[in-house]
């Protein structure tokens, strides 16, 4: 299975995620790229830290910086009708981007021989770290924390590939595949974790008090 390419496809996906909520922010370019680079690669930085990589390896990924460089300056200088076809397609390019970037997170900790709880957290964060960055940096709530079901299937894959489910080509592209499916049915049917609303329940509860 050829995880180059939906690496790069996963880079490029996060890369113009980040520079499109820089252009709705209205950051100049330079914001544009930072948080492009923030949202593609910040999850590997954070993973690295986790699981004790030398952050220094980032530095060898010198296709994939070129590769995000010019996506996003590309999408920068795009009329705006493109940029709207791509938001039509970046909910799929985004889970490509997941499952590969998780998966990708989960062998790092698998073979470095740490336990399930550090390749799940691994998997997570290296599929999600780069969005909750930029989220953060653009002053928004993180989107994968409050949005349809997101962490969820980077936990499953690390799960999966922590109780070994990395043993065969044909494994990992079934994961791979599941992770993908399961992303997009998250969005087509706008799944959704149980959440409780404090400020709703105190608002409720002042309004009570009051009367």
């Amino acid at each position: 299975m050829n995880w180059e390419l939906f690496s790069i496809i996963g880079t490029i996906a996060f890369a113009v995620s980040g520079a499109i909520v820089a252009m709705e922010e209205e950051y100049d370019i330079l914001g544009v790229y930072v948080l492009g680079l923030v949202t593609a690669f910040g999850g590997g930085i954070i993973r690295n830290l986790l699981i004790g990589k030398p952050i220094v390896l980032l530095w060898e990924q010198g296709m994939y910086f070129q590769i995000a460089l010019f996506a996003m300056t590309i999408v920068f200088f795009s009329p705006v009708k493109f940029i709207r076809l791509w938001k039509t397609w970046e909910a799929f390019f985004d889970a490509i981007g997941l499952a590969a970037f998780a998966i990708q997170g989960a062998l790092y900790a698998t073979n470095m021989g740490h336990p399930l709880s550090a390749i799940i957290v691994a998997a997570v964060l290296t599929g999600i770290g780069g969005g909750m960055v930029r989220d953060v940096l653009a002053g928004r709530k993180p989107l994968v924390l409050k949005d349809e079901i997101y962490a969820v299937w980077g936990m499953l894959a690390g799960a999966l590939v922590g109780l070994g489910w990395n043993q065969g080509t044909w494994q990992l592209a079934i994961l791979f595949s599941l992770i993908v499916i399961l992303r997009m049915f998250s969005v087509n049917y706008k799944w959704k974790l149980p959440k409780r609303s404090l400020r709703e329940s105190m608002i409720e509860s002042s309004r009570r008090s009051d009367s």
